[in-house]
């Protein structure tokens, strides 16, 4: 029984069927948007009116259908297809290349029948055709009267290989979905933070207790003052507080400590520094207007008590100036950084203070995940390698000969032409 069941794990239909499954649910996963909240999914899956007649809020929280990668049906079948590739490496494939590597000798010239390609010579001396072969580099073994010939074993390999990668593909996302996290934090530039913010987590994810502190954050323009690349100079911080590691990101060029890389994303604008004609410096928040396709923030400095006279500054750049507007919407002009505003009350532009977004995330299983992939790609390449054999059969004055290969037949064809030429 145990042999049944091992069998039927290992059949091919069994492991199509399994990947298929697979192959569903992470469509599912992909169309039924993953680690939102419940208020995301009741607005756009709600109980009265249901996505494909069947489909609501209620029953994708119910099936987990919200994590469907972290669900552990869905890491049952990771490990059952897995197992699949296992017990068809040792119940087929091991025995397949076994069977390969033996001396498979013909012991009659009836046996030549069966072969793609045969034919019986009389032209040509024995040894002078084993000479030929050998040139061609195939592997030769004899028995008297008899001899087995082939090449391009190592391309029997290639299955092996491609099961293999596939496992330690299936272990590392196994590893990257229970042990990984992903986290968001927007950060005032020269503040410390913690990780704190977090997305989403496997069932055994460890949050490293770790600082961080940005140290400046800045954007590159292009001549036509659009964006060329967000930067972040941050530095990693010990418990003691003391830099161990510092490196300025940018999108593209994520930083790598312990295994967690921090990703630039996004940034804000959060307020100002003013000095005012007392040389007292004030700070201004920024609201951010969410209506528009483009960033632009906006602050209002008030005049006197009463706050119905003041000024409104507009910004929509990190270029280091401000547009500046009185009450009636006129437009003053541009402040610069440390220049000084000729108004009512003159004021002074210390400082633009700015965030920046960071991405955070950690992916213990991506190493394997890469590695896999690697194998796979030999895998690929081992496998345009063409096992081919010959049998020789010498029968008083004549002497049979035929072959097979695994591929490139044509090639094969003339190889074996040539030969016998």
């Amino acid at each position: 029984m145990k042999q049944k069941i091992f069998k039927s794990i290992a059949d091919l239909r069994f492991a199509i069927f399994i990947l298929l499954l697979i192959a569903i649910i992470s469509v599912i996963g992909t169309v039924i948007e993953q680690d939102q909240s419940i208020e995301t999914y009741k607005i756009n899956y709600p109980l009265t009116n249901r996505v494909f007649g069947f489909l609501s809020w209620d029953i994708i929280i119910k099936f987990g259908l919200d994590h469907v990668y972290k669900t552990w049906w869905f890491i049952s079948l990771i490990v059952l297809f897995g197992l699949s590739l296992l017990t068809c490496t040792f119940l087929q494939q091991f025995p397949s290349l076994k069977i390969a590597r033996r001396c498979q000798f013909f012991r009659t010239t009836q046996q030549f029948c069966r072969l793609n390609i045969s034919t019986n010579l009389q032209h040509l001396s024995f040894p002078q055709l084993l000479f030929k072969i050998k040139e061609n580099n195939y592997s030769i073994f004899q028995q008297k009267n008899i001899v087995y010939c082939y090449k391009g074993l190592i391309g029997r390999i290639a299955p092996i290989i491609v099961h293999f990668s596939m496992i330690i593909i299936l272990i590392g996302a196994i590893i990257g979905s229970i042990g990984g996290f992903e986290a968001q934090e927007i950060v005032p530039k020269t503040e410390t933070f913690h990780i704190q913010n977090i997305l989403n987590n496997g069932q055994v994810s460890l949050i490293p207790k770790i600082s961080v502190r940005i140290n400046d954050f800045w954007i590159a323009y292009t001549k036509q003052t659009t964006i060329n690349q967000f930067y972040s100079d941050l530095s990693i911080l010990n418990n003691d507080g003391n830099e161990v590691e510092r490196k300025t990101i940018f999108v593209n060029s994520p930083e790598k400590y312990n295994n967690i890389d921090y990703y630039q994303t996004d940034w804000n604008i959060i307020g100002l520094r003013i000095r005012n004609k007392d040389f007292s410096i004030f700070q201004y928040p920024f609201i951010n207007l969410p209506e528009n396709t483009e960033k632009i923030w906006l602050t209002w400095i008030s005049n006197n008590s009463q706050l119905n006279q003041g000024l409104t500054i507009l910004i929509d750049n990190l270029q280091g100036y401000c547009s500046i507007y009185n009450t009636e919407g006129t437009f003053l002009g541009n402040l610069e950084l440390n220049e000084s505003l000729k108004a009512e009350n003159s004021i002074v532009l210390m400082d633009i203070l700015s965030s920046t977004g960071l991405q955070i995330k950690a992916d213990p299983g991506i190493v394997l995940i890469y590695s896999g992939f690697l194998f796979l790609m030999i895998s690929t390449l081992i496998s345009y390698i063409t096992y081919s054999q010959i049998w020789i059969v010498q029968d008083q004055k004549k002497i049979f000969i035929g072959g097979n290969t695994t591929r490139a037949t044509f090639d094969f064809e003339l190889e074996f032409l040539k030969l016998i030429k």
